[in-house]
């Protein structure tokens, strides 16, 4: 099996992005699983376009982008991306779309179609706060996220497909106070137990996820 994980550069004023931090000290191979690492540009459109090209160069068997949720204090795994673009604020390159659909022929949403709650239990067997989450947002994270599943879907690939936020790093939290954080080196190992759970779990788990907000 091979998996394509992929990490943003850093964006919103911030000098370290801790998704690609952690994705690229991930080990290259877990439990007979190459691992590919890809940097992605925190911009709209652009983003998608790199991350087709490495779909088409190394035609992964799943494809896990990750992502920073400065705010949330575990490992997000994302349930469902929305066909919406509306920055909070614009991206890398300036551009802020507001109210404007990822694709226009796209569906109202895709479903991540990895074993997200196998995934969040193999993180919690480690000892690190995980669970599902059901909103991606509206930025470039749930336009990734989108793009991923829509171009799965379009061209009908055998590939699982799906994204995961991760909280601040130390590094970020100097100057936030009461800001929840994590390690990147645990980051990095939750990461690692999502790709061992694709092993693990051929049919996602049957436990609950839900919440109330």
């Amino acid at each position: 099996m091979k998996v394509l994980i992929t990490g943003f550069d850093p964006f919103g004023g911030e000098s370290i992005n801790p998704a690609w931090e952690a994705v690229k000290a991930m080990k290259d191979s877990i439990d007979g699983i190459e691992v590919i690492k890809l940097q992605i540009p925190t911009v709209f459109k652009k983003s998608a376009e790199k991350l087709f090209a490495g779909i088409e160069e190394h035609k992964p068997d799943a494809v896990i982008c990750i992502g920073q949720a400065g705010g949330r204090y575990d490992m997000s795994v994302e349930r469902v991306a929305i066909n919406m673009d509306d920055g909070r604020i614009p991206d890398n390159e300036g551009y802020q779309p507001i109210d404007t659909p990822v694709y226009e022929d796209g569906e109202n949403a895709y479903f991540a179609t990895l074993p997200i709650k196998g995934i969040v239990e193999e993180i919690k067997l480690a000892k690190i706060p995980a669970s599902v989450s059901n909103t991606a947002g509206t930025y470039v994270c749930n336009h990734i996220m989108y793009s991923l599943l829509y171009y799965i879907s379009k061209n009908n690939l055998n590939i699982k497909g799906g994204f995961i936020h991760v909280p601040y790093i130390t590094e970020q939290v100097v100057d936030k106070k009461n800001m929840p954080y994590m390690e990147v080196t645990t980051i990095t190992k939750a990461l690692e137990c999502a790709v061992q759970a694709l092993n693990k779990y051929k049919v996602d788990v049957k436990v609950s996820g839900g919440k109330e907000f």
